[in-house]
């Protein structure tokens, strides 16, 4: 089955396709992404930024479009960066630059005061009608500096206890198996197999 993933992100791209592998799903970017006016996720939740932006999106294809959201968010923060984890630093700053203020506000933050967890929302739309709206989570704490060189955004400062390793330490095949995104992901997949197998099924006549 084709799905269209709607983002610039090439990390999120990579990731999506490498979560694919071995399923029925062949993940592409939307054709002419780039030439679309962006979607504003201006909404104050996960679920209604990728549930926007992948209505908003599917109105440029007759495939099935993914779209997420996602981000960190520290309870010592009051759960920010949240939603703004992309431009925690500002709208032209790096994620080395949102790394370094988060690091930088958590500096007198101790013990459970680190807790953090990340989040993602995956929403699957076809032709301007959202068909599923799925969410997981990771919990981890904040690492004191950047560990590891895999991933991006926040990764490197990201601890997984179970895992024993910053998200950056860790290969990309363990990463999917601990991550709030392939978490999400598989629930996505499952949602499509099952579309598709259903007569009349909105995902039914989609490319295989």
């Amino acid at each position: 089955m084709k799905v269209f993933l709607a983002s610039s992100n090439p990390g999120k791209l990579r990731e999506y396709r490498e979560l694919a592998n071995g399923s029925v799903l062949e993940i592409g970017l939307l054709p002419n992404f780039g030439e679309i006016p962006p979607f504003n996720e201006a909404a104050p939740t996960f679920a209604e930024n990728a549930a926007g932006k992948a209505l908003y999106y599917s109105r440029f294809t007759r495939e099935v479009v993914l779209a997420d959201d996602s981000g960190l968010t520290v309870l010592a923060l009051a759960g920010a960066p949240g939603v703004y984890s992309a431009r925690y630093a500002g709208p032209d700053r790096t994620a080395h630059d949102c790394v370094l203020k988060l690091l930088k506000e958590m500096q007198a933050k101790e013990g459970n005061e680190r807790r953090a967890c990340f989040v993602c929302v995956i929403a699957v739309a076809r032709q301007d009608q959202v068909l599923a709206v799925v969410s997981d989570f990771v919990e981890g704490t904040i690492a004191n500096e950047p560990h590891g060189f895999q991933g991006f955004g926040y990764d490197p400062v990201f601890y997984v206890p179970d895992a024993r390793a910053t998200f950056a330490e860790l290969s990309p095949e363990e990463k999917n198996r601990f991550s709030h995104r392939g978490k999400a992901f598989r629930k996505v997949v499952e949602f499509l197999n099952l579309s598709a197998s259903l007569p009349g099924s909105p995902t039914s006549n989609s490319t295989v």
